[in-house]
């Protein structure tokens, strides 16, 4: 039962687990943040649209910031240094009014510290879990984010509603009470874990170029979650003309799907090793991505986003689980960073290449490009030299046959 489970993580874990929710579920501001540059502040769509951008380039520098941060100064303080500066950045923005430039600088701020958050959580659950509760509490995170994502429009939506105020106010309200979850229950880093002592679960890496490599590579299983983000709104709403609730559907869908099957799959997640696991999360983003592309319809997308979802909950728990089994201690922090680094870097390549495929050839070169990366992603994977998962145990030798005594030959037969 997964409540048992559950309950045999540690405490911390499990208030860092509430803490990220409650962080996700108040990001009121981030999805609306368009709406208020244009409605609340008088902006064009464009200039909005361009102060996003620069501002979220924060994502990037947070993702390279929080591993350093994490290894130098502790998982706990990373984590508390990402709210704070997410809370800062978003007070900024709620009740300052100046020139343009200075709504990019203070997005900026708050989006370091948006992220900073992710990897150094990563980090923590490798610190206070053994390898065979990696898949679960990376899974139960993935499930609690998306639960919290799907959650966090609809209360930001409302309080927008009412007022903008009320949407920064409940942003940052949310922040500072993680992080008061943080500095009552997370303690400081603890280098054993209550499972027993990490360093002999990491002794087998001599190396971490195959982590390098992997997580590298992950970045064509992640470009066409990006890319779909781009695209189906433009596609729903121009080629099919649809309305643009529908686009909503797809992200229902897609939470839908994570937190019914999250925790379902995990347990089969745990049976197998790092690669064949890849594989199929390749594979399932290609059989979702080919239905888009070869049967452009609105009931296509929608079945589509069943099955590449599946790939993508995959993909969230084996990646850093990886990171987790394979990666010294002093280091895990900054593969955590790394890994949230290629997400960042999808954020700023995927929408610029795909609207200029789109500009010059139409939707239909979009789609069958975003069915290339995980292709293309499955075929490196195939090749790579992936080590087995620490909570996989490799299979035992076969025992040696054990040879016949032999009598002395000048011994009678029957002798004692």
């Amino acid at each position: 039962m997964w409540l048992t489970r559950f309950r045999e993580l540690p405490l911390a874990l499990r208030v860092l687990f509430l803490a990220s929710f409650v962080n996700r579920a108040g990001m009121f501001v981030f999805p609306l943040l368009a709406v208020y540059l244009v409605r609340g502040e008088g902006l064009s769509p464009g200039e909005a649209g361009l102060l996003i951008s620069i501002g979220s380039t924060g994502l990037l520098v947070g993702s390279l910031l929080s591993g350093p941060l994490c290894d130098l100064r502790g998982r706990r303080t990373a984590l508390l240094t990402a709210l704070l500066l997410n809370a800062a950045g978003y007070l900024g923005l709620a009740v300052l009014d100046g020139p343009p430039w200075t709504y990019a600088g203070l997005l900026f701020i708050a989006l370091v510290g948006m992220g900073m958050f992710s990897p150094a959580s990563n980090t923590l659950v490798a610190d206070l879990t053994t390898p065979e509760q990696r898949p679960f509490a990376y899974t139960l995170s993935y499930v609690g984010n998306n639960l919290g994502m799907g959650v966090g429009p609809l209360l930001g939506g409302v309080a927008a509603a009412y007022s903008y105020h009320v949407m920064f106010a409940g942003n940052i309200l949310a922040g500072l009470a993680c992080a008061a979850m943080i500095v009552i229950w997370v303690p400081h880093d603890r280098r054993t874990p209550a499972g027993g002592p990490r360093t002999k679960d990491r002794a087998i890496s001599l190396g971490h170029g195959h982590v390098l490599l992997i997580v590298l590579v992950s970045f064509f299983y992640v470009a066409p979650l990006i890319g779909l983000e781009y695209a189906l709104p433009l596609a729903v709403t121009t080629v099919l003309d649809e309305s643009a609730g529908l686009v909503g559907a797809v992200y229902t869908i897609n939470s839908v799907v994570v937190v019914s099957l999250g925790l379902l799959m995990e347990k089969r997640i745990s049976a197998y090793g790092a690669k064949p696991l890849l594989l199929v999360a390749g594979l399932l983003w290609s059989l979702g991505l080919a239905v888009i592309a070869f049967a452009f319809s609105l009931p296509a997308i929608l079945l589509s986003t069943v099955v590449w979802t599946l790939g993508e909950i995959i993909v969230s728990v084996v990646v850093p689980t990886y990171i987790a089994d394979h990666v010294n201690e002093r280091r895990v922090g900054s593969f955590m960073a790394l890994n949230g680094l290629v997400l960042g870097l999808a954020r700023l390549v995927v929408p610029v290449g795909l609207g200029v495929i789109w500009t010059a050839h139409g939707h239909g070169p979009v789609f069958l490009t975003l069915l290339a990366a995980p292709l293309l992603g499955m075929a490196v994977f195939a090749l790579l030299r992936i080590r087995p998962s620490a909570a996989v145990p490799a299979a035992p030798p076969a025992p040696e046959p054990q040879a016949l005594p032999v009598e002395p030959l000048d011994a009678p037969r029957g002798a004692n």
